[in-house]
């Protein structure tokens, strides 16, 4: 199939993308109020730090395992040097990463993300509670789970809890490196020092929490969002991208393309829809033309105010 010219064509203005994914929702009474927003966004911070020093302090401490990043650098010297608290080692570790960081970052993520460190510090040295799980492969998925939720709350707010975050969103804002990489090659650097300092045993247990963690981590962060990018190939392709542009509301390119073996015309619908419609377009494309080539592709992040997914760092 030859391409050779494409034509966008969006649904009027008067019934967006918003309006239609989200109705009067939160996201609309954060956009009207600043004090909303703010204490929205605390609560996040506060939220996602309790929930990952319940994972911390819970099941990780007890089964003398590792985080990584900033937090396995503090349980570290927790674990040499068990009379300083946890989360003084993590406040203070952090002073260092903000200081340089204060002119890589945006303000906004800046000063919440100090808001975020010193909720997460305070949380690390006054929650105290032992989740017990006998089994040490259980217990590093169970601590995954809860913390990788507990980063993504963290990380769904316009800050962070400092440490590997701020460097995780540096990159991921200058390069589209997805977060849960990013702190996955960080982290490895700790890995190894841990293997060295305490056990390779437990190192690899801490992988397996790691993986867990920035699988959930994402999901909470971006998965509920995702997008989908749809390439149709049809003869009834102008009722489809109708029935796309005025029952589904979503925006529709229309690609001209020629075959490749017969060398015949073709139009090409391509567009962008969320993963809950999915289901719907493809019974409405079966509905209008059986025969339909249709191509469901993932997208990694989707830029535009109608459609787009991209985290508000």
């Amino acid at each position: 199939m030859t391409l050779q010219q494409a034509k966008r064509e969006q649904p009027p203005e008067g019934n967006n993308m918003a309006e239609k994914d989200h109705g009067i929702s939160i996201s609309h009474l954060l956009r009207s109020s600043p004090v909303v927003q703010i204490l929205w966004n605390v609560l996040l911070l506060l939220a996602g730090s309790i929930v990952c020093a319940v994972a911390v302090n819970g099941i990780l401490v007890p089964q003398h395992f590792l985080s990584a990043g900033f937090t396995g650098a503090s349980l570290i010297i927790h674990y040499l040097i068990p009379s300083v608290s946890l989360g003084v080692i993590y406040f203070l570790i952090n002073i260092p990463l903000f200081l340089a960081g204060w002119s890589m970052v945006g303000r906004r993520f800046f000063f919440y993300s100090i808001v975020g460190m010193a909720i997460y510090s305070l949380a690390l040295a006054l929650i105290e509670v032992d989740i017990s799980v006998d089994n040490k492969i259980l217990s590093a998925l169970l601590a995954g789970i809860i913390n990788g939720v507990g980063s993504g709350l963290i990380l769904r707010s316009y800050g962070s809890a400092g440490g590997t975050d701020i460097l995780a969103v540096i990159l991921q804002k200058t390069m589209s490196i997805r977060l849960g990489s990013t702190s996955l090659a960080l982290n490895c650097i700790v890995l190894v020092a841990a293997s060295l300092l305490i056990s390779l045993e437990g190192a690899l247990y801490t992988l397996i929490f790691l993986y867990v963690s920035i699988y959930f981590m994402d999901l909470v962060v971006v998965g509920f969002s995702k997008r989908k990018a749809v390439l149709i190939i049809s003869d009834h392709w102008e009722k489809i991208s109708q029935e796309i542009l005025k029952k589904d509301r979503r925006g529709v390119t229309v690609i001209e393309g020629s075959g490749g073996y017969k060398k015949e015309n073709k139009q090409i619908i391509y567009s962008i829809i969320t993963f809950q419609d999915l289901p719907q377009l493809k019974r409405m494309i079966s509905e209008i033309d059986p025969n339909a080539f249709v191509v469901v592709m993932d997208t990694l992040e989707v830029m535009g105010t109608r459609i787009g997914n991209q985290p508000h760092w």
